[in-house]
């Protein structure tokens, strides 16, 4: 009568903040790293293609641990998982952080320090991965069916939010000395290792204890990195029915598969080589790159979530649509990216590719929703969600290597795939594997 929450309802919000606050920590975390990595590994002397691969085997290792772990989190108590993934972020974190950190004072040397921080990656790659689907398995289990997808939804924003915050704070994570010590670049992965610490002490002091299991399950999340931006798969897979398994080869969606490997491998190419490209661009010695490619990459960041949360949903557009006009802007978009000559210039191209990739990812994940039946909606979305990840695994080694060979040569690959995909859409209209049927009339 008063208005007053329920004790039990001030509970629960503060157990969402709480689990919300663990998927933005590790996302931002990652996202962060990455948008230091290319100055790090110019000032340790590490080939740029190394600095790529370093992403790839964590992505790698991700994607393979994370259904794995996503089945463990209905077995076994959500709070251990959740502990188990953000143990492993935090160590992670803070190997990286030791050994850079050697490495940038003469320790050891620059190739030492960088083996160890891909050491580092895999204890991220392998039980960072274990936090999600645990994540979304109690949020799943403390909501009705009628809250759990907008609780879902709401939760999966948090990685599109890490992706913004990190590059964004990374650069002032950056203290240079501390006493004796030079810390310089390898600052943020210090100042994320705290928060990851902190966080586990509060979900250990603070969730209760679940080991019986039971109660709606999770499933496996997308790599977060630079560029990964939600796509609303995650929530599909965790809240639809899995009576009907889909083949990677099935007519219905192979088309949209297809398209979104392609593009989910323009982005990561075009994202993993823009810090190398600001470096070289402004002729910025790497000490002096965290501010402008944090720049760069929080506008791409803020324009691809601008057209998921702004733009889309006032648009009623198709999902072949909504491919055809973000093709379009992001092959325009890589294009003037890859020959940009100013910050700025990097910035609004990246910010235009960006924007298109934005609308390229709800198209294929919609695409393939609506090009199946209710049954089958889990077993697509989580084939939409390993896509996802997938294109984080070769793409970003992919992009630094064509930059290796010529500076714009990744973001004209890019352009070019999304225009060759753009030219399917349009003159094959009538192909049976890129046209979705119409909603059922029950209204999915």
């Amino acid at each position: 009568m008063t208005g007053t929450p329920a004790p039990a309802e001030v509970g629960r919000d503060r157990r969402f903040a709480i689990l919300f606050a663990v998927m933005l920590v590790i996302a931002a975390g990652n996202t962060a790293l990455q948008s230091v990595l290319p100055a790090l590994g110019r000032l340790l002397g590490v080939a740029d293609s190394g600095v790529a691969a370093a992403f790839s085997a964590s992505a790698l290792l991700w994607t393979a641990a994370a259904p794995f772990w996503a089945r463990r989190s209905d077995r076994h108590g959500r709070r251990a998982l959740i502990l188990v993934g953000l143990g492993g972020y935090t160590v992670s974190i803070l190997v990286c952080g030791v050994f850079l950190a050697a490495g940038i004072n003469g320790w050891i040397g620059g190739g030492a320090a960088f083996g160890a921080f891909v050491a580092g990656r895999l204890i991220y790659g392998t039980f960072g991965a274990a936090a999600p689907p645990a994540v979304q398995a109690l949020v799943a289990g403390a909501t009705s069916r009628e809250e759990r997808t907008r609780a879902l939804t709401l939760l999966a924003s948090a990685f599109g939010l890490g992706t913004i915050l990190g590059p964004a704070l990374a650069p002032w994570l950056a203290p240079g000395r501390l006493g004796a010590v030079e810390i310089g670049l390898a600052g943020p992965a210090f100042a994320f290792a705290l928060i990851g610490a902190a966080m586990w002490l509060t979900v250990r002091r603070t969730l209760p204890d679940d080991r019986t299991g039971g109660g709606a399950g999770g499933t496996q999340s997308a790599y977060p990195s630079i560029g990964g931006a939600p796509t609303g798969a995650t929530v599909a897979a965790a809240t639809a029915a899995h009576a009907e398994q889909v083949g990677w080869r099935d007519p219905r969606i192979r088309g949209w598969m297809m398209a979104g490997l392609v593009m989910g491998h323009a982005q990561a190419m075009t994202g993993q080589a823009i810090g190398f490209l600001v470096i070289d661009r402004l002729a910025l010695p790497p000490a002096e790159a965290l501010g402008p490619t944090g720049l760069v990459l929080m506008t791409g960041a803020g324009a691809a979530l601008l057209a998921q949360w702004g733009v889309i949903p006032r648009l009623d557009l198709t999902p072949r649509r909504l491919l055809q006009v973000g093709l379009v802007l992001a092959a325009i978009g890589t294009a003037a990216t890859g020959f940009a000559t100013s910050l700025y210039g990097i910035a609004w191209g990246y910010a235009l590719a960006s924007l298109g990739f934005g609308f390229t990812r709800p198209g294929f994940t919609a695409g393939a929703s609506l090009a199946v039946g209710h049954d089958a909606q889990g077993s697509v979305a989580g084939k939409v969600t390993s896509i996802n990840g997938a294109s984080f695994i070769l793409g970003p080694s992919l992009g630094v290597g064509l930059y290796e060979l010529w500076r714009p040569l990744p973001y004209l690959a890019a352009g070019m795939a999304c225009a060759a995909t753009l030219a399917v859409l349009v003159f094959r209209t009538r192909s049976a594997i890129m046209t979705s049927p119409a909603p059922p009339s029950d209204g999915r």
